[in-house]
């Protein structure tokens, strides 16, 4: 069954980042609600709250306040908080009974685009959440599931331009970056060890993920493990290179073994050997172990 696409894509898409823009532009609301009455929003893109940043956070907020209201939508029992939930969080950390709100009324589609476009905005966000929550955004906008939009992505760059290219133009224009940038550059990560990008969804940095994903796949369990112990990107890097050193000890170099057998294989070459040679390499040829020659000899049989 084909997946209904939005019927004005690109209409649709102003409608989508309507709700954010507003907060944008909102002046400070007049509006407070108990934090106690808040809960975090069903559609939060952000997985992991990184507890320094929010006692930085916290500390500003001590000294100036929550300079933008949250923006948050009536619920059952209270309000469902739509976009700024880490300063919600913040504000509890600074020991705030009350914080300034903009409530609006939204639908769960609405809510979801505000809450990912607020937070793809901002420059702290995880590089694994900030590409779920992309892909997320674009499936939205187009209709498609994440995996859906996440091939579509891959088609776009290969087609001629259209409405889904003007699409995505759009709803790429507050968030600092192109769409084609993003779908050569970032959704490749998807493409490593699940091990790994499980791992960053749960907080493991980008530079460390980088480090890890170049090292044997029966590695990269225990350096995942290290990082979370606390090991920075250099011991990382480190480890990777031992582990790169013992692997590689006692091999003989491949290059060495490919240049041999691609001379041995060349007609050209063993018509410019003197006969002398030529006996004196079939002799070398009868020392070579038996494993080799099983597997030469019933290559050359089939």
């Amino acid at each position: 069954m084909t997946r209904k696409r939005p019927t004005n894509p690109r209409g649709d898409i102003n409608d989508l980042l309507g709700a954010s823009a507003q907060l944008a532009r909102a002046p400070q609301s007049g509006h407070t609600l108990a934090v106690a009455e808040l809960r975090p929003g069903a559609h939060q893109p952000r997985r992991v709250f990184d507890e320094a940043g929010l006692a930085d956070l916290a500390r500003s907020i001590n000294e100036q306040g929550v300079l933008q209201p949250l923006l948050v939508r009536p619920a059952d029992g209270g309000h469902e908080i739509v976009a700024g939930e880490r300063r919600w969080r913040a504000a509890q950390l600074a020991g705030l009974n009350e914080v300034p709100v903009i409530i609006r009324e939204m639908t769960d589609r609405e809510a979801q685009a505000a809450a990912l476009v607020e937070n793809l905005q901002r420059e702290n966000l995880n590089v694994i959440d900030e590409v779920d929550g992309k892909l997320d955004l674009i499936g939205l906008a187009l209709g498609l599931s994440r995996e859906e939009a996440r091939a579509r992505l891959i088609q776009l760059l290969k087609e001629e331009p259209g409405d889904d290219h003007a699409a995505l133009d759009t709803l790429f224009g507050p968030l600092r970056e192109t769409w084609a940038s993003f779908a050569k550059n970032k959704i490749r990560i998807l493409n490593w060890p699940p091990a790994v990008v499980e791992a960053m969804r749960q907080g493991l940095p980008y530079t460390h993920a980088a480090v890890i994903v170049s090292a044997p796949d029966e590695h990269q369990a225990r350096l995942i493990a290290l990082a979370a112990e606390g090991k920075s990107r250099s011991e990382l890097r480190d480890e990777v290179e031992g582990l790169k050193a013992a692997t590689s000890k006692g091999k003989p170099p491949m290059h060495r073994v490919l240049q041999v057998g691609k001379g041995l294989g060349s007609r050209r070459l063993l018509a410019r050997l003197e006969p002398a040679d030529l006996k004196a390499l079939d002799r070398w040829l009868d020392k070579m172990p038996p494993g080799v020659r099983a597997i030469l000899e019933g290559e050359n049989a089939e």
